[in-house]
């Protein structure tokens, strides 16, 4: 689970090409971390 969020997360990273880009980036890697939170309660 966790090697799939930290894929992820690197992936998104790589991807993005300006500041902007890193926000929806990294707003995305959250709300992905925050459903697989709640499927796992």
């Amino acid at each position: 689970m966790r090697f799939f969020v930290t894929l992820f997360v690197l992936s998104a990273l790589s991807a993005c090409e300006t500041i902007e880009g890193f926000g929806r980036d990294l707003s995305k890697a959250g709300n992905e971390i925050t459903q697989e939170a709640r499927k796992a309660q």
